[in-house]
């Protein structure tokens, strides 16, 4: 009986200590394969991001449009949101991943106050934008860009679980159809009103403050409308 009773332990010690060891390597599986699929996906989208800002400076420093330069400033900034939301999926840190979600709104805010100062000082001191078609092809890069970042952010996001991917994706699908101001302006410009471009470039300046005020209520877990 002794050595029947001692032989049920030793199994059930075994069992125990496999179904811990099998359970503490699928937890640490998947912490690296979430880890790896968050970082893909802020590497994707920063290239994305990336290539868009670099396009739209290149037209900006031809064109002088305060519309466009908003929307690269705001193009380059979230790109930049792409480091603190790596790093975080690096060191598979839940907690890194908020911190990274408040860096986020805090860049996204950024954004808005430099495009927003622009805006002021062109309306002081008026230019007439230049390069038209090429300011409106401009616009239709940041459009593009920003979709795709967004897509692959948000996708990504809701599959691992992660409030500040779903907070950059927000803001990246926001962009987009802010990047559309930029072709409204040059048509805008176009038909004789070249005050509008600063105007347009205020405009974008609210939309992106609503934007951080969207993903703050993302990353802190309040819902504001």
């Amino acid at each position: 009986m002794d050595a029947i009773e001692s032989a049920q332990e030793q199994f059930a010690h075994d069992h125990e200590h496999g179904e811990v060891h099998r359970h503490s390597h699928g937890l640490i599986d998947d912490s690296i394969k979430r880890s790896h699929a968050g970082m893909r996906a802020v590497s994707l989208s920063l290239a994305v991001l990336g290539l868009t800002a670099v396009a739209q400076t290149v037209v900006f420093l031809a064109s002088d449009s305060i519309a466009l330069l908003a929307d690269l400033i705001h193009n380059f900034g979230d790109a930049l949101t792409a480091v603190p939301l790596g790093i975080a999926f690096a060191l598979r840190s839940q907690v890194a991943e908020r911190r990274a979600g408040l860096a986020v709104v805090a860049a996204v805010f950024i954004s808005a106050c430099v495009a927003g100062a622009e805006a002021v000082e062109r309306l002081i001191n008026p230019s007439t934008p230049t390069h038209l078609p090429v300011l409106a092809l401009a616009g239709v890069i940041g459009y593009a860009g920003n979709l795709i970042a967004a897509r692959v952010r948000l996708r990504s996001g809701r599959r691992l679980q992660s409030t500040a991917l779903i907070a950059d994706g927000q803001h990246a699908r926001a962009d987009a159809y802010v990047s559309l101001a930029v072709i409204a302006s040059a048509i805008v410009v176009s038909l004789g009103a070249p005050r509008a471009d600063p105007i347009i470039g205020l405009g974008i300046t609210l939309v992106i403050l609503r934007i951080t005020w969207q993903s703050w209520g993302t990353v802190s877990g309040r819902s504001h409308r």
